[in-house]
């Protein structure tokens, strides 16, 4: 468009020029002539206007009119020819002349989400001795560095060659032909991991750790420092330049080794296992005790890295697994069979929590060191019927010895228990007895009491009857005689007791000549219905 500005300004003001000399008339000519210088300034005003669009960036280069750039320099930062390092921004820009400049457009940089930039400088001051990356800034100062490539090259005082600081999510206005990048996927650290990162860039590293108090320290790294960091990253995603450092992924889970017999070995991690591929390592720990037993023992260690010890670990057993599974396994395999040595197999066998937690603190201690926290030591199975047999056989007859001794003991225990409490039951019986018949001994001195009080009471009562009954007779016996009163006393029972009165008695008169013979008659009548009654009781 500039080109084209300019060369139809030209083509006018040549007409116009040319015009002017075949007109009579000077103030025509006049005229035209300045019509021609008019138009001739327009197309090329008109030609310096350079428009940027708004996704882009306009990357400028002068071709004259300016002083040659430095030797080893690229982009020119005052006026030189060459590219220049100031892009030109979206929109027009004026007095950009096509034979002085060259006005090349290029797109945005843009980083999209879960990327990040790895910028490469191709300008700028050496990178200091035995660094392969720019020095880490903060990230504001980086993103108006390479917005602003000018401030860079000179005050920002920029490195060539790869930068430390990275482009996150997000569109970028730089110019492409003072910085390349590249995209690459954001570091993500999963869950029950940390990453830990070895920085490739920095100062020597000055913090120095004591793990343990009998051991070396630990060189770490802080955040401006080479070497690997004292502060690992914790699950989530972080902007990591993987070129600037290493990042080793450290699980945090508690991990189970088990040494047991028919396995070569092999780790629990998260729920999952795997096998171990080591021929040198034996299937379970063979051990020997002091009586020179040697037998098999299935032992599960647990253990796990804290997020805080992983930098340790990778400083000094790497970020492989390997080193680790293999220091472990050593340490495992000498505490157990150093253990042993001091006791007899018998005693191993019955004494199998103790050797756990012996062996607990032996080995903790030891992995300490390594950064390893050890959460468990677990013995399963000890010995099998081909080494041991024999001597459990032996300890299980004695046991059974023991165990019959104890109970005919126990046995005597419970017969002389159960003497005494028969005896003390038939005391208790006796002493029932005894309450029982001294209750009934004033149960009865009370009911004979009672007794002679109604039999005093009921003598009374006949004597008072009796004697009334007497007076009465008497009184009757007075008025109508002594046979006439019997007679009404004999009717009045013979009514009450309906007394059959038919003579079944033969009577005689009396000799004596007191008694009638009614009477006697009448007596022996009720005599003889007594004796009947007897007879039909019984």
């Amino acid at each position: 468009m500039s080109n084209a500005a300019l060369l139809l300004g030209i083509i006018v003001a040549i007409m116009c020029v040319s015009s002017a000399f075949r007109v009579p008339q000077k103030s025509a000519r006049i005229a035209l002539i300045s019509l021609g210088i008019a138009v001739f300034i327009v197309g090329v005003v008109l030609s310096s206007i350079r428009y940027v669009d708004a996704s882009q960036v306009g990357i400028v280069t002068r071709n004259a009119l300016g002083p040659a750039l430095a030797p080893g320099k690229i982009l020119a930062t005052n006026d030189e020819m060459g590219i220049q390092a100031d892009v030109l921004a979206p929109g027009w820009h004026l007095w950009y002349w096509p034979v002085l400049f060259d006005i090349d457009t290029k797109p945005l940089i843009s980083i999209p989400a879960d990327k990040i930039g790895l910028v490469e400088s191709l300008d700028g001051l050496p990178l200091d001795a035995g660094q392969v990356f720019a020095p880490e800034v903060t990230n504001a100062e980086f993103k108006r560095m390479i917005e602003d490539p000018k401030h860079f090259l000179t005050a920002g005082k920029g490195r060539k060659g790869p930068q430390s600081n990275v482009l996150t999510a997000g569109m970028y206005r730089l110019n492409p032909e003072l910085f390349a990048v590249e995209m690459v996927d954001a570091t993500e650290v999963p869950p029950a991991t940390v990453a830990v990162l070895k920085s490739n860039f920095g100062d020597a590293p000055t913090l120095s750790l004591m793990v343990t108090p009998d051991d070396e320290p630990v060189i770490l790294a802080s955040a401006s420092e080479k070497g690997i960091q004292a502060e690992p990253l914790h699950p989530g995603k972080y902007p990591v330049n993987t070129k600037a450092y290493s990042v080793s992924i450290i699980s945090t889970r508690e991990t189970i080794i088990r040494f047991t017999a028919g396995e070569k070995g092999y780790i629990e991690q998260g729920g999952n296992a795997r096998n171990r591929a080591n021929a040198n390592e034996q299937r379970e720990i063979t051990v020997r005790t002091s009586d020179g037993f040697t037998f098999p023992v299935d032992v599960r260690v647990e253990y796990k890295i804290e997020p805080k010890n992983a930098p340790i670990v990778v400083a000094k057993l790497g970020a492989e697994i390997e080193p680790l599974l293999a220091k472990l396994n050593s340490t495992v395999r000498a505490i157990f069979r150093n253990n042993a040595e001091s006791v007899k197999a018998l005693d191993y066998v019955n004494q199998r929590s103790i050797q756990e937690s012996q062996s607990l603190a032996m080995i903790s201690k030891e992995m300490a060191r390594m950064g390893v926290t050890i959460t468990g030591v677990r013995i399963g199975d000890v010995g099998n019927e081909e080494t041991l047999g024999q001597l459990l056989n032996t300890q299980r007859d004695r046991e059974i010895a023991v165990q019959e001794q104890v109970t005919f003991q126990e046995q005597q225990k419970a017969a002389v228990q159960q003497k005494e409490l028969s005896k003390t039951l038939q005391e208790a019986e006796e002493e029932k007895r005894l309450a029982t018949a001294s209750y009934e001994v004033k149960i009865a001195e009370q009911d004979k009491e009672k007794r002679i009080i109604e039999a005093r009471a009921q003598a009374e009562s006949v004597e008072i009857e009796a004697t009334a009954q007497a007076n009465a007779y008497k009184m009757i016996a007075d008025q109508i005689g002594a046979a006439n009163a019997a007679m009404i006393e004999v009717l009045r029972v013979i009514g009450e007791h309906r007394i059959q009165i038919t003579p079944r008695v033969m009577v005689t008169g009396s000799s004596d000549g007191k008694s009638s013979g009614e009477t006697v008659a009448l007596i022996g009548t009720m005599l003889d219905q007594m004796v009947k009654d007897a007879e039909d009781e019984n």
